[in-house]
């Protein structure tokens, strides 16, 4: 990363209460930045000294235009999500705030003259293959439970490239396609966990017999969340005017494989697994090449699955010790 890029600079985070948000928060505030967090109706789990929290709704022009108002650099975090369950009976829930929170947040930017803005996408938005995606590789054929997620992600991609190379006085953009992140601070309910959460949940909380949705055999690119926070931090320094790239793992593991990593963290390998295959699963097979990253920013992830388990584990049991997850708000 370049020397004190952040160093009293005026950054804020869209979505400093999830998950991305807190962690990007909490390391831009350790580089020295002033740092501002947008907040709807989560509370962050954690409030970091020094940020600036803003309370409103994204989707209203007024919101966005005052806080974008002063900022040398914007991270666009904010996102109504979910885990596969809504994603498949309630696909809608991702559409329309989410557009309109992405459009509202590049217009505020505009207009206030932000430097630079990074976009947090997704990698529904490739096709499903057996090979490895690189950035090249999107051609608008979505996995189908993917296809409103996907669309969504991928019209806000194209609203950052208009907003970087189509106009006069451009924004400069990074737009980031993640691998499947995990670690602390995710979303840990049952109604919204994905599957590293809710694996871990079910581990440490001795469940017998563990479900698994599914059969187990999903191959999937998981990235702890502390190399993400590094590589997308690094790689906005580095970028320049319009740029997309895949920050992962680049080390596909089956759900069997990451079940197998949790359940010797927490000593429970004589767990009764009872697998569904009539649970809502999502894309069967995603691998993802980060050479991009690699070769011309100079990011690799640091930590292994078995470590990154570890801390997320040993953290579940800390945060969570006196209560579960529903019961924080």
């Amino acid at each position: 990363m370049k020397a004190g890029f952040y160093q009293g600079k005026n950054v804020l985070v869209a979505g400093s209460a999830g998950f991305v948000g807190s962690h990007l928060v909490r390391q831009l505030a350790k580089l020295g930045a002033h740092v501002s967090g947008t907040v709807f109706q989560k509370k962050p789990h954690d409030l970091i000294r020094g940020c600036k929290y803003q309370q409103g709704d994204l989707t209203k022009k007024s919101f966005c235009k005052a806080v974008t108002r002063g900022m040398d650099y914007v991270f666009m975090a904010a996102a109504n999500s979910s885990g596969a369950g809504v994603m498949e009976k309630t696909p809608l829930v991702h559409l329309t705030p989410n557009v309109i929170m992405n459009a509202r947040i590049l217009e505020a930017c505009y207009e206030n003259k932000v430097k630079k803005l990074c976009f947090i996408s997704s990698n529904t938005v490739y096709p499903v293959t057996n090979i490895a995606v690189k950035e090249a590789d999107v051609n608008y054929s979505f996995f189908e439970k993917y296809f409103i997620v996907g669309w969504m992600k991928r019209f806000s991609e194209i609203m950052c490239e208009m907003y970087s190379k189509k106009i006069r006085s451009p924004i400069s953009v990074l737009v980031v396609r993640p691998g499947n992140l995990y670690g602390p601070h995710d979303k840990y309910t049952w109604n919204e966990s994905k599957v590293i959460a809710a694996l871990v949940r079910k581990a440490v909380e001795r469940q017998n017999p563990i479900l698994i949705w599914g059969d187990g055999k999903d191959v999937k690119d998981f990235l702890y969340i502390d190399d993400f926070i590094d590589g997308c931090l690094s790689i906005f320094a580095k970028s320049k005017k319009f740029s997309i790239v895949n920050l992962a793992s680049g080390k596909p593991v089956t759900i069997n494989q990451v079940l197998k990593v949790i359940l010797q963290e927490c000593k429970y390998c004589d767990a009764k697994l009872q697998y569904n295959v009539s649970m809502p699963t999502m894309i069967p097979k995603r691998k993802i090449c980060i050479k991009k990253a690699k070769n011309k920013f100079g990011w690799y992830p640091k930590t292994e699955l078995s470590e990154g388990i570890k801390k997320t584990v040993r953290w579940y049991k800390i945060f969570f010790k006196k209560t579960c997850p529903e019961n924080i708000k």
